[in-house]
């Protein structure tokens, strides 16, 4: 399948993903109370919504078709889009989809790592594309894990965080976290539709956690901003922390995202701590203390 007939599908399943979300009562629709063979709203519904033929908007929906700017415009408005995910649907629909099949692997810009070093009270990580973990500082490898000792291809948030036991267990709400993660994987997909490294990561996941093959399906989408997550730590206890993400604007693929804690609070002592731990001497092999 060619990319741009697999483009179109997947236009396709995002809005079939979201006329099913919607009722006729939210749109401001009659709802005439006939029984619906699938949840949500019909084509000849959203159609009338986004005022094109019900044709047209079959059409496009089964990938027959490429809509136009102001169409893409009406839909959004018709299905309750929020930015992110018109951003999506409009990149869904990019006429200019050719990307090389291959792209260099990422390096840490010297600037981010200058940063990132000079972070000791606040753990912090550099992402990539597809949420690889590019670089770490000490004190977020205490909290998480010990970035070192994973192969540097398999070095990626997404996947520590559906497929590592110990990464799993650590977030107190789980599922929230990995949903969102599915959605900023989303978004990517639509920037980046050849990209055989996101392939790969998407086929790993869909194939060994049923819950990432739901989500993924449903085609929700978010941009990777800032929120809020509670870690159990088994040191340091729970930590609730808010997290935040710094775009490098001369390489919009490298992010800063910090985690901080409310001054004052037992996660902020808890973080305290923590970096107090990771900073004493290690005992050396062959020496013991007096």
């Amino acid at each position: 399948m060619s990319s741009k007939n697999a483009q179109r599908n997947e236009l396709g399943d995002f809005l079939k993903a979201r006329r099913a979300e919607l009722s006729p009562h939210v749109v401001g629709l009659p709802d005439t109370g006939a029984l619906r063979r699938v949840p949500g709203l019909r084509r000849e519904e959203v159609a009338q919504l986004a005022a094109i033929s019900t044709d047209y908007y079959t059409r496009l929906e089964q990938g027959r078709l490429q809509a136009s700017a102001p169409v893409l415009a009406t839909l959004a408005r018709a299905l309750r889009l929020d930015d992110d995910q018109r951003a999506y649907l409009h990149g869904l629909a990019g006429k200019n989809t050719a990307r090389p099949r291959r792209r260099a692997a990422q390096r840490v810009r010297p600037q981010l790592q200058r940063l990132l070093d000079q972070l000791t009270e606040t753990p912090a990580m550099i992402l990539g594309r597809h949420m690889d973990i590019l670089a770490w500082n000490s004190l977020a490898a205490a909290l998480i894990k010990d970035f070192a000792t994973i192969p540097e291809s398999q070095r990626n948030y997404v996947r520590l965080a559906f497929i590592d036991p110990t990464v799993r267990k650590m977030f107190a709400d789980w599922e929230n976290t990995a949903r969102a993660c599915v959605a900023f994987l989303r978004m990517e997909a639509a920037q980046y539709p050849e990209d055989p490294r996101l392939s790969a990561l998407v086929g790993e996941l869909s194939v060994q956690d049923a819950d990432f093959r739901r989500w993924w399906a449903a085609h929700d989408v978010a941009s990777k901003t800032s929120g809020t997550k509670t870690l159990r730590h088994p040191i340091a206890g729970e930590l609730t922390l808010d997290w935040e993400m710094l775009a490098c604007t001369t390489d919009p693929d490298q992010q800063l995202m910090v985690m901080t804690a409310e001054p004052g609070t037992p996660s902020h002592n808890a973080l305290h701590f923590l970096a107090s731990w990771t900073t004493e001497p290690q005992p050396q092999p062959g020496v013991t203390s007096s």
